[in-house]
């Protein structure tokens, strides 16, 4: 009877096992957005309970997002650590946010990640959105939900001082010059170079940092690129110069690029819409936004 009786608690209690077993298998199988299961998988890391905001970008898009090797920051703000480290992020995209991240009560995890592939990492979950200079363009549109803009920005030119081509105020003035052009790669400036007027098409770059270097080699005549990037780089690149085209003597169809927007999975419509809602609620409106721009291009380190 006593071993009759010890069978029977044991056969009792593996099937309570069995049936713990089988309900956690099935909550863990019960379908919910990616962003809350991402939060919830980067939370268990960091040991926080609070939401954790996934952001990636390039960190090397300064002055919109940069590198740097402390934390301390000249205006008295800090610098993000990098998510598995290599320093600490900063610039606008850092400051809009860190200023995100707080209004909803989460903590903020950049991540590092190269240009051409910064869409292809979200996919995949290594980040929830990219708040990364990203211009919401409508071939883009087709695979990434996108906020509003948090940024907007004026396209230029930037050429090397003491050329023939420096005093140029539209584009009609390169026709004849068979300027090479050049940009950075995987952007809405590449399909405006064909624009220039006898342009030979040079090599596009990873970085602008490398597209400046191309200018002060001479490798390439001519940058399509942004004021703020190029007000950024003409601090320690002082044998380039930045030049706004003239109304009616510019590019056609660069607005796309003038709207600096979040993106999120194109599913992921949750998070784009509680990161809009952030953005309305902290009043980031354009005296916000060019505050803040003037701000980040003041306080970039010099290697930036």
């Amino acid at each position: 009877m006593k071993v009759k009786s010890i069978l029977r608690t044991i056969s009792v209690l593996a099937a309570g096992v069995m049936a713990v077993s089988s309900f956690t298998a099935c909550s863990g199988s019960s379908s919910g957005t990616s962003e809350t299961t991402a939060a919830a998988s980067s939370a268990a890391a960091t040991g926080s309970e609070k939401g954790v905001l996934r952001v990636g970008m390039e960190c090397a898009y300064a002055p919109f997002n940069w590198t740097q090797v402390s934390e301390e920051v000249s205006n008295g703000d800090t610098a993000v650590p990098i998510y598995g480290g290599g320093g600490y992020a900063y610039g606008y995209d850092v400051m809009v946010a860190k200023m995100l991240a707080e209004e909803l009560g989460m903590d903020l995890e950049v991540h590092k990640v190269e240009w051409d592939s910064i869409g292809i990492s979200m996919d995949s979950g290594e980040y929830d959105c990219i708040i990364a200079g990203m211009g919401r363009t409508s071939e883009r549109m087709l695979s990434y939900s996108f906020t509003e803009p948090y940024y907007y920005r004026s396209n230029c030119v930037v050429v090397k001082k003491g050329s023939d081509i420096e005093n140029i105020t539209g584009l009609s003035d390169l026709a004849g010059k068979n300027v090479i052009a050049t940009t950075q790669l995987g952007t809405g400036w590449v399909p405006l170079l064909d624009q220039i007027p006898d342009v030979t098409l040079g090599a596009n770059y990873e970085t602008t940092a490398e597209v400046f270097m191309a200018l002060s080699n001479e490798t390439a005549n001519v940058a399509v690129i942004d004021i703020p990037t190029a007000q950024s780089a003409l601090l320690t690149n002082t044998d380039l110069k930045l030049i706004t085209l003239a109304d009616g003597d510019t590019f056609v169809g660069d607005e796309e690029m003038t709207n600096v927007c979040i993106a999120t999975r194109k599913d992921d419509t949750e998070l784009r819409d509680k990161l809009q809602a952030a953005m309305d609620a902290v009043g980031l409106d354009r005296d916000k936004m060019n505050s803040m721009m003037e701000e980040a291009i003041s306080v970039q380190p010099a290697a930036n």
